[in-house]
């Protein structure tokens, strides 16, 4: 499979995921409102998230892929697979002996994550926590068979399983919280996470990969994947800090502050996804692969362009979901419990993550370059930085703006690491087609800057013809304003002869004929 085609898989799957995240948190939002129970919700995935990301997520997928690639890229597929193995039953016993651990001091750990829960809602966050917790030994699973899907650029089962994962936590919801309340939420996230192991066995099982208890401790390969794991795990440890941070300082704010920031992030997270991890994901092989080869010049070439193709989505993505973010925050959460005064603050939110979106969508990236060349310390010490200047700046803005100004502090922090990141990638590979990155961007800006002006004009113009108090109304204004914007980056990318447009053509045509 090539880029292009990994890339419309992966980025198409996770479109339809993150649309089905879009539902799933408007069904929250209609069931509970951004009040005590949401709060209590999402603040018990601060453990369990804090676990697999900490010993599991992108600390494995950033040392396992590199090193198994290498393996099948030699013709030591029996090697590879054994490798795998042993990875996988030493993930299985490390996340089984932790969750059983943090279960028990689950109390201690949310009194620390959440202080400013009161003992009610304190103990509905450890209940949903314990049911949790069962999750990270499911997604230790998913990702060594994901690692190995990746590595053999087999996409499509990877990219499906976060879309089972959306339809299971949706399914649970439905199901059993008219049953058994907030709890129900819980249950349902047990089932995505399954769902998300079963959906790519078939596709694992297909490589030739065969599941066998067996342990190599002394195994070199398993050694070079722990030693490439130990910085980003460490990197991963201070994301996280940063993310329980976050929920220490919104649990001590006005109720329903940390639902309020967690649901505009998802709603950011849309196009972050769409456009920035998918091209992440499906270029991080042929990356690791360049690497491993020593073809720097490949390697520079391929980043560029998917730099450039990140850039050229996400400066308008971020533009038009600054100007539509009241609209789409009513759209999409404001129904049942979900009253207006949740929407003013979810959308101020989001309007303050938009200002960073171009630096989150790219992160993934730069991360990923460093990845492939097996230097995990150096995204870890950058993390550091950025890590310790949101922290500082939502101590500092939360005083000033309340929950909001999390998410200030956010978007700049994030602006930071990318910055950092590209100057020290570029420092090490001497080049990264830097003028050409530069004529995009401002290529980019100047026609999302003539959008938004389109954008604007056409909100205010349509407001005046249709009830903005009626769902249809609201509709129309941001489907006329979002659609006569798009038009016009679309025009002037074709009369300007941007790159990046017949690149995007290409994409599209893609879609029909992609080979899975």
């Amino acid at each position: 499979m090539t880029v292009l085609s990994a890339t419309v898989v992966i980025a198409g799957a996770s479109l339809v995921s993150r649309l089905l995240g879009v539902l799933r948190n408007r069904i929250f939002a209609s069931m509970f409102g951004a009040g005590d129970e949401l709060d209590a919700y999402f603040a018990a995935f601060r453990i369990p998230d804090f676990l697999l990301n900490l010993l599991i997520l992108g600390a494995f997928s950033a040392a396992f892929i590199p090193v198994f690639t290498g393996l099948i890229s030699r013709r030591k597929k029996e090697h590879a697979f054994l490798v795998a193995n042993s990875v996988l039953n030493l993930i299985l016993t490390v996340m089984v002996v932790v969750c059983v651990i943090a279960a028990i001091f689950a109390p201690f750990l949310m009194f620390l994550i959440a202080p400013g829960f009161n003992p009610e809602k304190m103990e509905l966050t450890v209940a949903l926590t314990r049911i949790m917790l069962l999750s990270p030994i499911l997604f230790g699973i998913s990702t060594v068979i994901s690692g190995i899907l990746n590595s053999y650029r087999r996409f499509f089962a990877y990219a499906i399983a976060p879309v089972m994962y959306n339809l299971g936590i949706i399914v649970g919801t439905l199901v059993f919280v008219p049953r058994i309340g907030i709890y129900g939420l819980a249950v349902g996230v047990l089932i995505g996470a399954f769902l998300h192991v079963l959906i790519q066995v078939p596709a694992v099982l297909g490589t030739g990969f065969r599941y066998r208890p067996k342990l190599e401790l002394k195994n070199y390969y398993l050694w070079k994947i722990g030693k490439l794991m130990i910085p980003r795990a460490a990197g991963l440890a201070v994301t996280q800090v940063n993310l329980v941070v976050i929920t220490v300082i919104a649990s001590t704010l006005m109720a329903g502050s940390v639902a309020i920031f967690n649901l505009a992030n998802d709603l950011q997270n849309l196009p972050i996804g769409l456009f920035g991890i998918s091209f992440a994901i499906a270029i991080f092989p042929t990356l690791a692969r360049n690497a491993s080869l020593k073809k720097f010049g490949e390697f520079v070439k391929n980043f560029s362009y998917t730099f450039r193709q990140i850039v050229f989505l996400i400066v308008p993505a971020a533009v038009g979901l600054f100007l539509l973010r009241a609209q789409v925050v009513r759209l999409v959460l404001g129904t049942g419990k979900f009253d207006w005064e949740d929407t003013y603050y979810t959308a101020a939110t989001l309007g303050l993550f938009c200002l960073g979106l171009i630096g989150q969508a790219l992160v993934p990236l730069t991360v990923r370059a460093f990845y492939a060349l097996q230097d995990t310390k150096t995204p870890v010490f950058i993390s550091v930085f950025a890590v310790a200047l949101n922290i500082g700046l939502s101590l500092l803005f939360v005083n000033l703006m309340g929950v909001v100004g999390l998410a200030l502090a956010f978007s700049i922090s994030s602006l930071f690491n990318l910055s950092l990141l590209y100057l020290m990638l570029h420092r090490r590979m001497k080049r990264l087609d830097d003028k050409a990155i530069l004529i995009t961007f401002l290529k980019s800006l100047t026609a999302s800057v003539m959008m938004g002006l389109v954008i604007y004009g056409v909100l205010h113009l349509v407001a005046s013809v249709v009830d903005m108090q009626k769902v249809w109304g609201i509709l129309t204004q941001a489907s006329i304003a979002g659609l006569a914007g798009f038009g016009v980056y679309v025009v002037i990318a074709w009369i300007w002869k941007c790159e990046e447009i017949s690149a995007v053509k290409k994409f599209l045509k893609r879609i029909g004929g992609v080979k899975i």
